[in-house]
């Protein structure tokens, strides 16, 4: 079992999530959002759908996920499905996410080897990484929730994104130099 979940917060109760509701939501967010937006189906899923956490413990999952190696969406299942039912819910998420996308990107590489150069299949790809695009940007935009209102979460995002975009500094890099300070401006603030 995965001991570095975060706990739920003091007075709350684990849902209940059955195994094979949870291998079912898992498939549906794998099979609809194949192509992108998937944190976001995986919020409206866990957080507004089945409450299955609340918005504190989604970002605090997705935190962690964006830490470990792999893909976020998959990381995110992974400790979302141990924390509803342990290690058989990380396994059981986990094929729910991942089953439809396998299945639909082998369906898809035997079709583009048959018609890599045909126009259509060109169309298709460039129609398919522009609706990718905007997902993404609602994605941010709907997680970013109310730091959008905040000004010093709008420079710590937008440092963020030169170290990233501009100076092309690797993911480890940019993480080492703003994570300790985005932990220092939203340190719990003490009551005296």
């Amino acid at each position: 079992m995965l001991t570095s979940s975060p706990t739920p917060s003091a007075g709350l109760t684990k849902p209940n999530a059955p195994l094979a509701d949870l291998f079912l939501q898992f498939l549906i967010v794998g099979a609809v959002s194949f192509g992108g937006g998937i944190i976001a189906y995986e919020r409206i899923l866990l957080v507004e759908k089945r409450k299955w956490l609340n918005a504190d413990q989604f970002m605090a999952y997705l935190a962690i996920s964006q830490t470990m190696p792999g893909l976020n969406s998959v990381n995110l299942a992974i400790l979302t499905g141990d924390y509803l039912r342990g290690i058989k819910g990380s396994i059981i998420a986990l094929l729910g996410l991942v089953l439809p996308g396998s299945a639909i990107i082998l369906l898809l590489g035997l079709v583009y080897t048959a018609l890599t150069d045909h126009a259509i299949t060109v169309l298709l790809l460039t129609g398919i990484a522009a609706g990718a695009t905007g997902l993404l940007a609602a994605v941010t935009y709907r997680i970013g929730d109310a730091h959008w209102k905040k000004p010093i979460s709008l420079i710590l995002i937008a440092a963020t994104f030169v170290l990233m975009s501009i100076v092309k500094l690797p993911l480890l890099e940019v993480l080492a130099i703003m994570a300790p300070i985005s932990l220092f401006i939203y340190r719990p603030k003490g009551s005296s």
